[in-house]
């Protein structure tokens, strides 16, 4: 006999240092608001079952945080905007943040640089 049930765990082994969506399961199963957010990892706990996370931008740290209850925050998500943005159209650069725009601009700057040959000997 085979089991039908399946895991909604998505094979991830999540590191120290990443962004992760987290649902507070206590708060999601008795109909309470606000039990989805954004955490940093703090800590791998042992067997990596469970996790310690810093909510963001409350700080305050949730224990042993089941890895079921968590999904990564993909860099790639988080860029999207700046990796697909139309630069060469009048208005473009209006959603983006100041941060977005800064690096764009230093990124054109170097690109447009000629490159420098090394001194002769």
């Amino acid at each position: 006999m085979r089991n039908s049930t399946q895991s909604t765990t998505p094979a991830v082994a999540f590191q120290r240092g990443q962004y992760v969506l987290y649902r507070d399961p206590e708060l999601f199963w008795t109909g309470q608001s606000r039990h989805t957010f954004v955490c940093q990892i703090d800590r791998i706990c042992v067997g990596g079952v469970t996790y310690d996370l810093t909510p963001l931008p409350s700080g305050r740290p949730i224990y042993a945080a089941s890895r079921d209850y968590m999904r990564l925050l993909p860099a790639v998500d988080a860029m999207r905007d700046i990796d697909s943005a139309p630069l060469n159209s009048d208005g473009a650069a209006d959603g983006m943040t100041a941060a977005a725009i800064a690096w764009l601009t230093q990124q054109h700057a170097t690109a447009n640089q000629r490159p420098e040959l090394p001194e002769q000997r």
